[in-house]
């Protein structure tokens, strides 16, 4: 069977299930097998079907039923491969299995691979809830060289200890995640830049308020971190290339990334879809 060759607007065409990164990077997730991690994405894709359906417990934990029929044709495996794979990812700490008996199916809350190894939670900042336009104050040096940009609004006030726990395993993650160092090869001119994304990132992440101001509307947090935690390096590559084509004045550059990054994911697709449509009908390609 002979397959055709990917051209430049079909690239993006497909659905993917995601599976962390970091499970494959990170040493501490050696042990998991590659159908576990595999097995660990098809999971975590339920999570947000689950929420949408409604699947929260009375602790606001949500939680998925996927059958071990379900997971054997997802997998293409027999039963008892599909039991392994279940019983490594709970072993590991990724899953919890709630058996609820009488022929029911079981409930899996599938947990989040960032709180194990002290990569969770140790409050970044105690603020009150309330809408703002972002919850830190500005410390990034985001202005780019290549842009009329004035009136900024960053200083270098730094007002989140560098040693919160929270705060250093999601920017591992993020490193991972976005491959930093390549897009630092790739901009040698704009690492300063590149950090300050960063550092909006993990402001956001790590944010204890209810709400953040995007574009003008107030957006629940959760929502907003959701959004961030999918971005990819492509999706930064994207919003720099936004910034380095915008002529026009930004009065908050803070403001301005954060739609930008808010809204990558739902743009970048039509963007380049655009450009490669551009481009044929100049004739570049």
């Amino acid at each position: 069977m002979a397959f055709d060759y990917f051209y430049e607007e079909q690239s993006q065409q497909f659905a993917f299930y995601r599976i962390p990164k970091v499970l494959f990077t990170d040493n501490r997730f050696q042990k998991i097998s590659t159908e576990g991690k595999v097995l660990y994405g098809l999971l975590l894709d339920r999570v947000s079907l689950s929420r949408e359906n409604g699947w929260i417990d009375e602790e606001r934990r949500v939680y998925i039923i996927f059958t071990l029929n379900a997971i054997r044709q997802a997998m293409n495996c027999a039963e008892k491969s599909a039991i392994k794979y279940l019983t490594e990812l709970e072993d590991f700490g990724l899953i919890e299995r709630i058996r609820q008996g009488l022929g029911k199916p079981a409930i899996i809350y599938v947990k989040n691979f960032i709180d194990q190894y002290n990569l969770q939670v140790k409050t970044c900042n105690n603020s009150s809830s309330g809408p703002v336009e972002v919850p830190v104050q500005d410390q990034y040096n985001l202005q780019p060289n290549y842009t009329n940009n004035n009136n900024t609004d960053f200083n270098n006030t730094n007002p989140i200890l560098s040693g919160d726990a929270e705060r250093m395993g999601y920017e591992q993650f993020l490193k991972d995640q976005l491959d930093v160092e390549i897009l630092k090869q790739e901009y040698p001119y704009d690492k300063e830049m590149i950090d300050g994304i960063l550092e909006l990132i993990l402001d956001v992440l790590c944010s204890k308020r209810k709400m953040i101001r995007i574009a003008g509307d107030d957006k629940p947090v959760n929502v907003v971190k959701g959004r961030f935690m999918k971005l990819t390096i492509e999706h930064i590559r994207y919003v720099m290339t936004c910034l380095q084509e915008n002529t026009t004045k930004i009065r908050s550059i803070k403001q301005y990334m954060l739609a930008a990054l808010y809204n990558a994911p739902s743009t970048i697709d039509g963007y380049y879809r655009a450009e490669v449509n551009h481009d044929m009908a100049t004739g570049i390609i």
